[in-house]
């Protein structure tokens, strides 16, 4: 399927008079119109829709505003997505998947000091490089039950710590049964930094992940086999 965009276009002649020119008073030629196959369409409509979405948020992004700026009719977004709920929900699921690539991608074989800093690395990075993606997944909107939700994504990725804790957990004798919960944790903390350092960008990259690699590491290196709390609430 191909689809017509309008492109400005501007007088070809030189100025001058006569039956090869344009006089200086002559109308500029209407804009030609380049064909756009389906796909290419699709993929306009999505970073129209990402870059709105991330500005605006899934409530202050209508339709008409998605087609004006990719400059077609309405239609045309119902009919690549069947609405803006479609839109969000194809946005969001590569968001997801970027993400969670980048990750587990991240996590090679290493010392688990290492793998800490890995994992940390990997979502400053696509905080740093996919800023409009992280400001979408960390927004709450209508279709999250259908799309997926950003602490959805927190725990898939906390799975892939998970398995790493669980074998340096039997290796020092603890008991590898609590590894998803010091995963969400140590996952979790490193999110949650991310959100703030999404807007303040102060320290850099590098020292942000070290300062995050150094919390968790020398809190696992002391970890205690039996914790117990030392004030009076006990339940």
């Amino acid at each position: 399927m191909m689809e017509d965009v309008a492109i400005e276009g501007s007088t070809s002649g030189t100025g001058s008079t006569g039956s090869a020119g344009s006089s200086s008073g002559q109308k500029p030629r209407r804009g030609r119109r380049v064909r756009m196959t389906g796909a290419e369409r699709r993929e306009q409509l999505l970073d129209i829709g990402r870059t709105l979405f991330a500005e605006k948020g899934f409530e202050g992004t209508s339709v008409e505003e998605i087609a004006a700026k990719a400059g077609v009719s309405k239609p045309v977004v119902y009919e690549h997505f069947g609405g803006k709920e479609g839109l969000y929900a194809v946005v969001v699921d590569r968001e997801m998947r970027q993400l969670l690539d980048g990750v587990t991608g991240a996590l090679t074989a290493g010392h688990p000091r290492e793998l800490l800093e890995q994992a940390a690395f990997a979502l400053l990075d696509y905080i740093e490089n996919y800023t409009d993606g992280f400001r979408i997944l960390v927004r709450d909107s209508p279709v999250a039950q259908s799309t997926g939700t950003f602490a959805s994504l927190i725990s898939d990725i906390a799975t892939q710590v998970e398995d790493i804790l669980g074998l340096e957990f039997k290796t020092r004798g603890f008991d590898p049964k609590l590894a998803p919960l010091y995963a969400q944790a140590l996952v979790g903390s490193v999110a949650l930094t991310g959100q703030w350092w999404l807007d303040v960008r102060k320290p850099d990259k590098s020292e942000v992940a070290a300062h995050l690699v150094n919390l968790a590491w020398h809190g696992l290196d002391g970890l205690e086999q039996k914790p117990r709390l030392i004030g009076h609430r006990k339940n």
